[in-house]
């Protein structure tokens, strides 16, 4: 037994896309003809949100973990659609909460919309994914996604708790980049298991490899919020300071800036507002923050595909250490 290396060359985010594209293709029809509802306004702000051009990273997931796991059936483009429509939910609900006006580059759905059809059509869009949930006819699959999206809710409300909270540390930071983030990756990862029929040692190895991928992702998100440009990112920078959430990059700055900066990043969390931002950027560069949290991502990613040592080789599998590997590197 080994741990994967990393190759020296990974297939490209096209490559990883291309192999994947029948499949995505199969993802983005259920999607569309799911989206149907005799209600105009649901159909509007669902295609609006799902259809903004995100990068689809779960239910690709999905795709390719089941296809590297040798499932041949056609329920993983079912899953992945699901998987998709619950964060696309997340994505309705927390903007709302946020009071954000921008995401992936455009104005968020509540802004063109309201609040109040928001918080609706997120509603829509998880009962959806329960009733296709039912159409898999899986009640393992149905365990998994239902506790996934119940701990997704709790951490939601955990985040809540911390905003405006300087004293969060990094423990409870990483409780909720979990629940909020990491346990849809986790869940897709392991569904993807269930399905091909996999014995209890390959779906632990997929929990893994979700759920610490997942963690990457948000770690970098985290980090992108303060060195990364608007076109890039495609929101707004700063919002997480705008907020009064103390992510990572802000927690590792507290407890090694200096006193004053100590002092300036406490107030900032605790008011809100983007008025310091040029010098908490300052602060949490100089104090090596960013560095710490691109080193916790590549830990997490390291993990992952390490996971998947007694995988068999294959494209799918080389297309999941791409994957991680991306989820460490992108600048969006």
């Amino acid at each position: 037994m080994h741990a994967v290396e990393k190759s020296p060359v990974l297939p490209s985010v096209d490559d990883v896309i291309e192999l994947a594209r029948d499949d995505m293709q199969a993802v983005d029809e259920l999607i569309t003809a799911s989206l149907e509802s005799d209600v105009a306004l649901v159909s509007q702000v669902s295609q609006y949100i799902v259809m903004s051009g995100g990068k689809r990273l779960r239910p690709l997931l999905v795709l390719l973990a089941a296809r590297a796991l040798g499932y041949d059936g056609e329920q993983h483009v079912r899953s992945a659609a699901i998987i998709e429509f619950i964060h696309t939910a997340t994505l309705l609900h927390d903007d709302v909460v946020d009071g954000s006006d921008r995401r992936r580059g455009r104005d968020t759905a509540n802004t063109v919309f309201g609040n109040q059809a928001s918080v609706l059509v997120g509603d829509f869009l998880y009962s959806r994914a329960f009733q296709m949930m039912v159409d898999i006819d899986s009640m393992r699959v149905m365990q998994i996604l239902a506790d996934a999206t119940n701990t997704i809710a709790a951490g939601e409300v955990m985040q809540l708790m911390n905003v405006h909270d300087p004293d969060t540390t990094e423990e409870a930071y990483r409780q909720v980049i979990y629940r909020k983030t990491a346990r849809l990756f986790e869940a897709g990862a392991q569904i993807a298991a269930v399905l091909a029929g996999r014995d209890p040692g390959d779906e632990a190895a997929m929990i893994t490899y979700g759920k610490n991928l997942g963690a990457a992702f948000q770690l970098i998100d985290d980090a992108l919020d303060y060195n990364a440009s608007a076109a890039e990112l495609g929101k707004n920078i700063g919002d997480d300071l705008a907020e009064g959430k103390p992510t990572l990059p802000l927690i590792y700055a507290m407890a090694n800036g200096a006193e004053a900066d100590r002092q300036l990043i406490r107030e900032a969390i605790i008011e809100g507002g983007l008025d310091q931002l040029d010098e908490i950027t300052r602060i949490i560069e100089e104090t090596g923050a960013l560095q710490y949290t691109a080193d916790r991502a590549q830990e997490a990613a390291d993990t992952a595909i390490a996971a998947l040592a007694e995988i068999p080789d294959s494209d799918y599998k080389k297309a999941l250490v791409a994957v991680a590997d991306f989820a460490v590197r992108r600048r969006s």
